[in-house]
């Protein structure tokens, strides 16, 4: 199977999976080395033809058996190659030591390392799954060298330096053009450092029985249209607007009120029915003039919030906040009504400064910043374990969360999925409140808040491809939302 599958596993899940593979379907390890081999010989024919001189990158581990595999295929292919050992060092035992000694029965040889230039592809087979420190010495070194040259880069499994569990790398990493990764997708692949390290991803299941993966269940999922297909059917053709929903956005102190705007705007074309704004008086005018479908409401206080909850079905609060009085008066209460509520940005922050009573629906959206605060760590901390901090913030404060980045990852008591689409369209100011509004608009209309946010991340995302397919550079937050309008709207 080659493609981007809809479940990603563990290290120690894919290692269950090798072990299963052996072990209860009689499978010789050696023999699945030599299936990844030929896949990615298979590849490389069906990817790179026209790939003559070829570089091969092996360390001593199972991952450097695959690329004496694949060395062998390749030479056998009259393609000129040449394989250079990490370290100097050749597999000792098991299955990579007999890939090593057919590979040499071949008439194969190693070559010293001096560098990757000169090479129409380069295959990094160095390290897999396994590693978790920072590579060191020769290897580390090969590394910089791989990725110092101009050539594509075919990382095999994972891209070597990678942290395959955690979606971090601790030292050098290797940036994959392509990765060509083998049995199953590994979630440290589609989230953080990954997701640019192994450039496009292939997955090969090596012709495994599919009842094999039922025997090791997925912990997570990854986002495809089809949940959009799901959950945001084709509306009644008698709909009205008291059907879908009343979103209130709480925020925008002075100076901000763009966010509030782009939340609501988020809510709208997200398809609630009625979105009202609850901000700073100064911004009333300029919101009504732009946007005039937009209900909005200068408020001084929670006396004058009042009658808004009392209107809305769900609660958007924290776009453009600020963490003045006003802003932790208006948190306050937006928050002790118990309506299903978003909390963004500056909601995320008051709520690290000073606890409070949460409603029983929350949604949270921190980006690694906010998620540090919250957790009382770094937002270095959070990126080298994106999955373990989003477990604890969904775990202490009992909520739904969405911790932001390349490869969101969405986490509730369903378990755990990742947007797999990441870029750097997104990376501007207002896009988070795009999202945040997005999601108010889809709870709004009666998802759940684990659906609501799954639906939204990946709108958002797909929005973002879509916003900055002519130059991801300059793209600006209200550029999505007509494509969210017409990604809401699946065929």
């Amino acid at each position: 199977m080659l493609g981007m599958p809809t479940v990603a596993y563990t290290v120690a899940q894919a290692r269950e999976l090798d072990r299963l593979a052996s072990a209860s379907f009689g499978i010789p390890e050696y023999t699945l080395m030599q299936r990844a081999g030929q896949a990615a010989a298979s590849f490389i024919h069906r990817h790179f033809p026209l790939a003559q001189r070829i570089a091969i990158a092996c360390g001593p581990g199972n991952n450097g058996g695959d690329g004496y595999v694949l060395a062998r295929l390749l030479q056998a292919a009259r393609r000129d190659v040449v394989v250079v050992a990490a370290d100097g060092r050749t597999p000792h035992s098991g299955p990579a030591h007999a890939a090593f000694s057919d590979w040499r029965a071949a008439g194969g040889a190693l070559a010293p390392f001096t560098h990757f230039d000169e090479f129409d592809l380069v295959v990094d087979a160095l390290y897999g799954i396994g590693l978790t420190r920072a590579p060191d010495g020769i290897s580390a070194a090969m590394i910089e060298a791989i990725n110092a040259q101009v050539s594509p880069v075919l990382a095999l499994d994972v891209p070597s330096g990678l942290d395959a569990d955690a979606g971090s790398a601790p030292g050098p990493a290797v940036r994959a053009t392509l990765t060509l990764t083998f049995i199953g997708l590994k979630r440290g692949m589609i989230t953080g450092a990954g997701v640019e390290l192994c450039g496009e991803i292939h997955v090969d299941t090596l012709d495994l029985p599919v009842v094999l993966f039922a025997c090791v269940p997925p912990t997570v999922q990854v986002l495809d249209d089809a949940l959009l297909r799901k959950h945001l059917p084709r509306r009644a053709r008698d709909a009205h607007k008291g059907h879908f929903g009343h979103v209130l956005i709480v925020g925008g102190d002075d100076g901000m009120g763009g966010a509030v705007r782009l939340a609501a705007e988020g809510a709208l074309r997200a398809g609630a029915g009625l979105v009202s704004v609850a901000t700073r008086a100064a911004h009333v005018a300029p919101i009504l003039a732009a946007r005039p479908e937009i209900m909005v409401r200068g408020v001084s206080g929670p006396a004058e919030l009042g009658p808004l909850l009392d209107r809305a079905s769900v609660v958007v609060v924290g776009p453009g906040l600020g963490q003045s009085t006003w802003s932790q008066l208006l948190l306050g209460a937006a928050t002790e009504r118990n309506l299903p509520t978003i909390m963004d940005a500056d909601a995320l922050n008051g709520l690290a400064d000073s606890a409070c009573v949460l409603p029983e629906h929350v949604v949270m959206t921190p980006h690694p910043g906010e998620a540090a605060r919250l957790l009382e760590s770094t937002s270095s901390e959070v990126q080298r374990q994106r999955f373990d901090a989003a477990d604890k913030l969904a775990e202490f404060f009992a909520s739904t969360v969405v911790l932001k980045g390349a490869g969101t990852i969405v986490r509730d008591k369903a378990g755990t999925t990742v947007c797999p689409i990441a870029t750097p369209a997104l990376a501007t100011g207002g896009s988070g409140d795009v999202l945040a509004g997005v999601i108010g608009g889809l709870m709004a209309q009666g998802l759940p808040a684990g659906i609501a946010a799954r639906c939204a991340v990946h709108l958002h995302a797909q929005a973002g491809l879509a916003a900055g397919a002519d130059g991801e550079r300059g793209t600006l937050a209200g550029d999505l939302l007509l494509n969210i309008k017409r990604l809401a709207n699946p065929r």
